[in-house]
């Protein structure tokens, strides 16, 4: 009987130094949203002016840069929307322009803060909400 009990207790020792190992190596990912959300107009066809209606989520590289995040919260704001509004409607409306305005807001922000901080503090920018009209 005891023989059998030394492999099954080698196993949840092993199981249980592994998931600790693997606890520390995991990432510190916080989330930083711009509130409110983002409003602005748009480059639209003929003398009409579109708006966009945006929620923006910063996905941080750590959570305890979020004070850090907050405080430069006014910069990128502005940057986001100075970069939606130079956007044609057909580019806010499709699905491809929409990644393309999401990937330019992250690298810009991203460079903004590295410039303001000395270190890369985003991993992520999402959109989680975005209307047009």
């Amino acid at each position: 009987m005891k023989s059998r009990l030394w492999p099954l207790l080698l196993l949840i020792l092993t199981f249980s130094v592994s998931a600790e190992d693997t606890a520390t190596t995991q990432d510190n990912y916080g989330y930083y949203g711009l509130e409110p959300e983002i409003v602005t107009n748009y480059i639209s066809s003929g003398r009409r002016l579109g708006y966009i209606r945006v929620g923006v989520e910063l996905m941080l590289k750590d959570v305890n840069t979020m004070e850090l995040v907050e405080h430069h919260a006014p910069l990128i704001r502005a940057s986001v929307v100075e970069i939606l509004g130079q956007q044609s409607a057909e580019k806010i409306k499709s699905l491809a322009g929409r990644e393309e305005i999401r990937r330019e807001c992250y690298d810009v922000v991203n460079t903004l803060l590295e410039q303001e901080t000395g270190q890369e503090l985003i991993a992520n920018l999402l959109f989680t909400k975005y209307l047009y009209d």
